[in-house]
């Protein structure tokens, strides 16, 4: 377990989390804000994404269907209209399929996995790039997942969108370097939030959870507090050589 610590690592930088009402985004939204951030909380659960940025010092929420090109811009002004820019954008919603043969998945899930895993990354490029280039640059860390370094049955589609999060994340690096602009990924192992169940398929049994905590070799499934740390350093100055890297936060499960 990572113990979260405060610092001023991001004093000054204001920051979008996506995805930030609880899991993962939450961990990411509140270490962000204890090392000086300015963070806002984007979510599509309201009520919960509000408790977090209140808990937040300078923090600000804001509802947000990162599928929808119309809220995902509302969503860049809002950043710089009341907190006066973007320096970070974490693309860290995402939605999970539930473990079925890849034949079961029906349409409009294919659909909505990838319009908020893919072209969520499409659209917030779209509002965010030209803001951090007139900064003179900025940091994007997408949320990919182990399951586009080493996908499994029953995730096809899943995998599938995971793994174009990383090769966008690699030609986003390449293509936004002259403008200073750093964009890296990570890939966390199952953690312990609420989508845990769903990947497999649906229940999660004492069985079930050793038999796939096993493969893993540090023994344990990851925690916001990983997620956030990885972040914290690819946001912070102390990478400012990394871009296109792909972090695999996962304790060892894709070794």
């Amino acid at each position: 377990m990572v113990e979260a610590v405060t610092g001023n690592r991001l004093a000054g930088k204001v920051a979008i989390v996506t995805g930030a009402a609880s899991g993962f985004g939450a961990g990411i939204a509140r270490r962000f804000a204890a090392e000086g951030a300015r963070v806002l909380v984007a979510d599509l659960n309201d009520i919960a994404g509000r408790v977090v940025a209140e808990a937040l010092p300078g923090a600000l929420h804001q509802r947000c269907d990162v599928a929808d090109g119309s809220q995902v811009q509302a969503l860049v002004d809002r950043a710089v209209a009341d907190l006066g820019g973007l320096d970070i954008l974490v693309n860290n919603a995402g939605v999970p399929q539930r473990n079925m043969p890849m034949l079961d998945v029906d349409e409009a899930t294919f659909d909505r996995i990838f319009a908020v895993n893919v072209k969520s990354l499409y659209l917030t490029a779209r509002s965010a790039v030209p803001v951090m280039r007139a900064r003179g640059g900025g940091v994007i860390i997408n949320t990919a997942s182990t399951a586009a370094v080493r996908p499994r049955p029953g995730l096809t589609w899943y995998n599938g969108s995971k793994g174009a999060v990383v090769t966008l994340t690699k030609s986003m690096a390449v293509e936004l370097a002259p403008d200073n602009i750093r964009v890296c990924a990570l890939n966390p192992v199952a953690g312990e939030t609420a989508m845990l169940a769903t990947f497999m398929g649906g229940e999660m049994t004492d069985e079930i959870r050793q038999r796939f905590l096993s493969t893993i070799p540090l023994g344990r499934f990851s925690q916001p507090e990983d997620m956030a740390a990885a972040a914290l350093f690819l946001a912070s100055d102390e990478a400012n050589f990394l871009t296109g890297v792909c972090l695999e936060v996962d304790g060892g499960r894709c070794v």
